[in-house]
C-alpha cells in the first residue's frame, strides 16, 4: 500500500526532485488541518511556488535573499569553532557549569540516504558518550496525514544530563530585548514540531525539554542573545491538529486516476488551474502568509463564505456562497436561526448608514 502511495505521488509530481518537508511547512499544514489540496501537494514534494507561477497566481510572501544571505551568516557565526559561542550562551541562558570540552557531532556526513542518516542520527541521539554534547543536523522523522516525513532541522540539539535542548537560531532582531511577536510566535511553533519529532526519535517525551532555547542577533549587529521559549501550547496545539489531518491515501483515492501537477508537460495556466481545481481546499485569509497558493484559491473562492475567515463561515453556518447570503439579507428565508441572523445584521446595517 505504502508502495502504491508513492508511486501516486511521483506521478502527480513528475520527474523532479521531491521538495522535503520541514517546521515551516509542517506548522503551515497542523493550521489548516481540513485543506486536502495542500496535504497533497506537499506530500507529493511539489514545488507550490512554481505551481502558483505556472497558474498565474504567483506567491506574494517569502524570505528576501538578503535576509537569507543574513541568516546564513549568522547561524555559520554560531556554529563556528564547534559551536563555541552558542555553548557560552547555553551556560548563560539555561544556567549551567559546562566544561569547555564539550562534544560537538555534525550528523549531516553519512551521505544522502535518508533511511541511513535517520538512523544514523538514532544511534548517536539515543546513545550519547556520557556528558554534555551538541548534534548538528539530526535528520529526524514524524508522521504527517498518515505517511512518515523527514525533517532536516538546522538546529542543535545539546544532550545535558541525559536530556535534550532544542536551540533554534533565527535571524531576525532583538531590539532593546524586544522581539517581532509573530515572529517568536513561528519560531515556537517550527521549534515545537522539532521537540515532538524528537521526543519520538527517543521513545520519551521527558527526554527533550519543553523550554526551546532561541537564539537571535541583538539589535541591529550580530552579537546573539538567548532566550528559553516554553513550547507546550504549541506542543499540544501540533499534537491535536496532526491526529486531526486526514490521510493522504484517503485523499488520493479520491482524485481522478490521470490527475498531475507536472510542469513540464506545457500545459496553459487554466489546464495547471482545472487540475489544482480537482483537490479540495480550504482557504482561509490566514493563507495568505502562509502558503504559496492562497492567491489562486482566493480568487477560486471569491464567492465562498470561507475567503471571508474561519469566523465568518462559522457565524454562517452551512451558508456555503455569497451571494445566499445577499440573497437571504433581501428577504429570502428558510426558516433557520442563520437566515434569521443574517436579516437582523441587515436591518442594523441598513439602519446604521440611514443615521
Amino acid at each position: 500500500m505504502l508502495d502504491d502511495v508513492e508511486s501516486r505521488l511521483a506521478e502527480l509530481r513528475g520527474p523532479v526532485r521531491p521538495r522535503r518537508h520541514n517546521a515551516r511547512t509542517i506548522a503551515a499544514l497542523t493550521s489548516n488541518p481540513g485543506c486536502k489540496r495542500r496535504a497533497v501537494l506537499d506530500a507529493a514534494g511539489i514545488d507550490k511556488s512554481a505551481l502558483a507561477t505556472a497558474v498565474e497566481f504567483p506567491a506574494a510572501y517569502g524570505q528576501s535573499q538578503f535576509a537569507i544571505t543574513r541568516g546564513n551568516a549568522f547561524e555559520a557565526r554560531m556554529k563556528a569553532d564547534g559551536c563555541a559561542e552558542l555553548l557560552q550562551l547555553l551556560r548563560d541562558t539555561l544556567g549551567l557549569d559546562l566544561p569547555d570540552d564539550v562534544t560537538y557531532t555534525d550528523l549531516d556526513d553519512v551521505g544522502d540516504d535518508q533511511d541511513l542518516r535517520h538512523a544514523h542520527a538514532r544511534t548517536h541521539l539515543t546513545s550519547p558518550d556520557g556528558g554534555a554534547a551538541l548534534y548538528d543536523h539530526p535528520l529526524l522523522k514524524l508522521r504527517v496525514g498518515g505517511q512518515d516525513v523527514f525533517l532536516e532541522p538546522d538546529l542543535v540539539a545539546f544532550q545535558h544530563d541525559g536530556r535534550y535542548h532544542v536551540v533554534e537560531i533565527k535571524s531576525f532582531p532583538v531590539i532593546d530585548r524586544q522581539a517581532d511577536p509573530a515572529k517568536v510566535a513561528a519560531a515556537a511553533t517550527q521549534a515545537a514540531v522539532y521537540v515532538l519529532a524528537l521526543r519520538r526519535l527517543l521513545g520519551d517525551p521527558a527526554a527533550v525539554a519543553h523550554e526551546i532555547v532561541l537564539v537571535c542577533p541583538a539589535d541591529f549587529g550580530s552579537r546573539p542573545v538567548a532566550v528559553k521559549v516554553d513550547v507546550r501550547r504549541q506542543l499540544s496545539v501540533l499534537e491535536h491538529q496532526l491526529a486531526r489531518m486526514v490521510r493522504v491515501d484517503r485523499i488520493l483515492a479520491e482524485l481522478p486516476t490521470d490527475l498531475t501537477f507536472r510542469l513540464d508537460l506545457n500545459r496553459s495556466a487554466g489546464e495547471l488551474g482545472a487540475a489544482v481545481g480537482a483537490v479540495e481546499p480550504c482557504y482561509s485569509p490566514s493563507c495568505l502568509s502562509s502558503c504559496e497558493l492562497a492567491f489562486f484559491c482566493r480568487h477560486e473562492g471569491r464567492r465562498s463564505t470561507a475567503s471571508l475567515g474561519t469566523n465568518v463561515r462559522e457565524d454562517l453556518g452551512g451558508v456555503e456562497t455569497i451571494d445566499e447570503v445577499l440573497a437571504i439579507a433581501e428577504g429570502a428565508d428558510d426558516g433557520s436561526e442563520v437566515a434569521a441572523m443574517i436579516r437582523n445584521v441587515a436591518r442594523v446595517y441598513a439602519e446604521s448608514r440611514a443615521t
